[in-house]
């Protein structure tokens, strides 16, 4: 078993993984909660009590993280779970994989996850769009290769942004409305905000597709928002809610073996 962390801007994704490609259980926790060690150890600790893996043996815990200032206090929950060691995902580590950009050493924990997944999961060349605190768009060969993407605003920046700078608009929840015309404020925003990123992603696929030159690339979405954009997205061919979670996993093996 691995304990696998996706420490993001909004929310951090907690996975237990039985193997690369399955998870025993996985939970999501605020990132913007400040928590000490002895706090964040507490709650997982309640977490893993259910009776199906309280008695399972956690080897090693493995942490991707976009918030370098998260990284130590989970380092030390980590180390308290786990029987074998902790390890930090980092562009300079030999993954398996190879990353074709500018600056390298920039990129991001969750990109350099997915491009592990990806590439083991599906073998071919794949756009990972991660619907996230922001939208981020993978370019990843069939050979492992990280070619670059997009990074845009996330799904609720439209929702923030019309709730902090408008006097009289309403913050409303993100979730697929009835229908595209709104007959009320409320609805009109979420109907607004929902298909502005739907058709924002497409559009942004089909440009990739055809900048990058590989119109059958696979497109797979992931992110904590997947679930709910994803069905709507005609350029979309698989959801994967849980492919950094198993990215951060093939890692984990790839850096022990």
């Amino acid at each position: 078993m691995q304990l696998v962390v996706d420490i993001g801007n909004t929310e951090t994704a907690v996975g237990l993984a039985r193997s690369t490609t399955e998870l025993v259980a996985e939970w999501r926790i605020s990132s913007s909660v400040r928590r000490t060690a002895d706090e964040l150890t507490v709650l997982l600790r309640a977490l893993l009590e259910d009776d199906s893996i309280q008695k399972s043996v956690i080897e090693r815990g493995v942490i991707g993280s976009v918030v370098p200032s998260l990284n130590h206090v989970w380092a030390d929950t980590l180390g308290r779970l786990t029987k074998g060691p902790v390890f930090t995902l980092d562009p300079s580590l030999d993954l398996g994989i190879h990353l074709d950009v500018d600056e390298p050493l920039t990129v991001g924990a969750d990109r350099i996850a997915n491009t592990i997944a990806a590439t083991q999961l599906y073998q071919r060349d794949t756009i990972a769009v991660d619907l996230g605190t922001a939208t981020t768009f993978d370019c990843i060969t069939a050979q492992g290769v990280f070619s670059g993407g997009v990074i845009s605003p996330g799904v609720s920046a439209g929702l923030d942004w019309l709730a902090s700078r408008t006097a009289k608009l309403p913050r409303v929840e993100l979730q697929p409305p009835e229908t595209v015309i709104g007959r009320r404020t409320e609805t009109c925003i979420q109907s607004g905000v929902f298909y502005q990123i739907v058709e924002a992603v497409d559009g942004v696929v089909g440009r990739i597709k055809e900048e990058w030159a590989k119109p059958d690339a696979y497109v797979v979405a992931t992110g904590g928002f997947a679930d709910i954009i994803g069905p709507h997205l005609v350029a979309i061919d698989e959801i994967q809610p849980y492919l950094t979670l198993y990215g951060l996993a093939m890692a984990g093996e790839r850096i022990s073996g």
